[in-house]
């Protein structure tokens, strides 16, 4: 029997064309107004692409790179190159020149699609060290008209070069297997240079069926794409999923807009990162914070009930049927138009993936009458194989396998996967692959257990739970997590290995901390300037010991440090997806932890920073330390 996604992505667009042609498959926000595209004009515009693109010489096995914000010209050139029997391969916006030129080199790439001149800048800036590249692609001509480089064309320049032979793209697809590669992925890279992940069109039709079995999509559902394309979080959903279900995807007008957008279209799925769901409810609490005195009233008197009815549901136990009828009221007095201020107003699948979400963030949610569900998976297993079922879902847990995936844990307890959405290999690494994938199951690296009702639990990272000098085992990015949730912090990196006590490097949320300061009177220049204030250290502390009694006994939270800048993914302190690297920070930031372990009261820091253009400068700065136990500045 044929399975349901024994197929290829350029098909599933050919066949939504011809039931639906009609049917609104994209739509996109340009100088105020949604513009819509038709299945049928989804494949038009495809096909001239795809007939150019063979114009130019390109055709199977070749991989064409594609930088830029979401647009839906991204999907196009996609599919465009997959119909072709080539591979696409995103990358994220903010990649610097070295990082690209580094995809480049593994990929041998002849051909990008560079959104605009911001994007194209950055390629020309290292073509001298791309002797492959042949054709630069743009789609946004603002600012570009000048420009004379060798292969610089536009997005309409190469539809109109395949015009007279788009129609032959229906005959070129059918040569295109279910077991080519559709898709190479970065890996997060959290332990180093990222990877490249091929995945076929099997691989990713697969992982769409089956978390449709267990988190139904429609054909009438809206989806809003505002998360990098080179993630495969998105790609899942706004590739993958969108074809075959055929539900709509709305690109927002640009990256500030997101939100208002959102509320516009009201979606009824959507899929965010956690950074993308703590940052939504610290937005929450500012505003809150900055309202009318009714309004605060209201949200001081019915959140409470709505965290205490979300607690109790996540725990699986039953509310009483006095907190039932409280909730209801807090609904309808409360939470019913905040869902509707967060454009949550027709969502029925929320859900989150690519790193764990916070207890209290998740709750959160719930409690606003958000069905927030946990999303677990990686790039090599086409983004998902574990998710929360309706009605049993824990923040605990990452739900139960998708239908067709066995997981099993490992005797180090490491978390191995198997199912037809198991990616093909690395690119140019097979030492690698090999490693990664063992007589068909794949290695996640993540170390986790089964509970008795079947859900998976995630514990961290294998290699970064740590273990304290006094014998007592802990997950870093659990601290670090309670600790985001505070409104003010806005990444943390929490340390302790082989030590007598846990102590944490902290970023603030530079705006909302920086309104908090306003508020009381205290003016500062710069984030370094705001981090350094007294009465910011002040303010985490309490965060701090508001925190400490949830925690494990014997990794509360002993010393602080508010460091000078943001941690930034193009030092290298991140990946793209927000995740930390704890070797680079251990290396970058070694002075500072040796301070916060020696007992002294500050110290001075000097860090080279890298800008978007590659460009470097030293920042330095004394940074001062505090102890948590004492409540006095160190």
């Amino acid at each position: 029997m044929t399975a349901p996604y024994d197929t290829t992505l350029p098909s599933l667009l050919l066949e939504n064309s011809r039931n639906r042609p009609g049917r609104t498959a994209l739509r996109e926000k340009t100088l105020g107004i949604w513009k819509p595209v038709t299945y049928a004009e989804y494949w038009a515009i495809t096909s001239e692409f795809a007939a150019g693109l063979r114009a130019l010489g390109l055709g199977r096995g070749d991989i064409i790179v594609i930088i830029g914000d979401n647009r839906p010209e991204w999907l196009w050139a996609q599919l465009a190159i997959q119909g072709l029997g080539g591979v696409s391969l995103g990358l994220y916006q903010d990649s610097p020149g070295e990082e690209i030129g580094y995809v480049f080199e593994l990929s041998k790439a002849r051909l990008v699609v560079a959104e605009d001149q911001e994007q194209v800048d950055k390629i020309l800036s290292i073509r001298d060290d791309l002797p492959l590249l042949e054709y630069i692609i743009y789609h946004d001509s603002k600012g570009l008209i000048g420009y004379d480089a060798p292969g610089l064309k536009s997005f309409d320049d190469i539809r109109k070069l395949g015009q007279d032979h788009a129609h032959e793209f229906e005959q070129w697809i059918k040569d295109v297997t279910p077991d080519d590669t559709a898709l190479i992925a970065t890996t997060s890279g959290s332990t180093g240079r990222p990877k490249l992940a091929m995945l076929s069109h099997r691989n990713l039709l697969s992982m769409a069926w089956n978390l449709g079995l267990s988190d139904p999509k429609h054909a009438s559902d809206e989806f809003v794409s505002f998360l990098p394309l080179a993630w495969m979080g998105e790609q899942m959903m706004a590739v993958s999923s969108a074809l075959l279900f055929g539900f709509c995807v709305n690109f927002p007008e640009e990256p500030d807009t997101v939100q208002e957008n959102i509320r516009e279209i009201g979606p009824h799925l959507i899929f965010s990162p956690p950074r993308v769901w703590e940052n939504m409810a610290a937005k929450v609490r500012v505003r809150i914070m900055e309202t009318t005195r009714f309004k605060r009233f209201l949200f001081n008197i019915f959140m409470p009930i709505g965290l205490r009815y979300a607690g109790t549901v996540l725990r699986g136990e039953t509310p009483s049927a006095g907190l039932r009828m409280a909730n209801r009221l807090a609904d309808w007095g409360l939470f019913r138009a905040l869902r509707d201020r967060l454009g949550f107003s027709r969502v029925r699948s929320a859900s989150t993936g690519g790193a764990p979400l916070g207890p209290d963030t998740f709750t959160f949610f719930h409690a606003l009458g958000v069905n927030l569900k946990q999303i677990y998976g990686q790039t090599e297993i086409a983004g998902i194989s574990c998710i929360h079922r309706d009605g049993a879902v824990s923040f605990e847990s990452v739900g139960e396998p998708i239908a067709e995936t066995e997981i099993r844990i490992a005797e180090d307890g490491e978390i191995l996967s198997r199912s037809a959405a198991v990616f093909k290999g690395y690119l140019g690494n097979d030492a690698a692959t090999a490693e990664t994938v063992t007589d068909g199951w794949l290695h996640s690296g993540d170390a986790g257990f089964f509970k008795d009702n079947g859900q998976l639990v995630i514990i961290d990272r294998l290699s970064d739970v740590m273990t304290t000098a006094r014998g007592v085992r802990f997950s870093p990015q659990f601290i670090e997590n309670k600790l985001k949730f505070s409104t003010y912090v806005q990444e943390a990196v929490v340390l302790g290995h082989q030590r007598d006590f846990i102590t944490a490097i902290i970023c603030l949320d530079g705006d909302i901390a920086g309104r908090w300061a306003e508020s009381r009177g205290l003016t500062y220049t710069t984030y370094q300037d705001l981090a350094a204030k007294p009465e910011l250290y002040d303010l985490i502390e309490s965060e701090i010991r508001t925190i400490n009694p949830s925690l494990q006994p014997g990794t509360e939270v002993t010393r602080f440090a508010l460091l000078f800048k943001e941690l930034d993914a193009d030092d290298g302190e991140l990946t793209r997806t927000r995740k930390i690297r704890r070797k680079v920070i251990g290396e970058r930031y070694a002075e500072l932890i040796h301070a916060l372990y020696d007992g002294t009261d500050n110290t001075d820091l000097c860090i080279a920073i890298t800008y978007q253009d590659g460009s470097h400068r030293e920042m330095t700065g004394a940074i001062c330390i505090r102890d948590v136990t004492d409540g006095g500045m160190s």
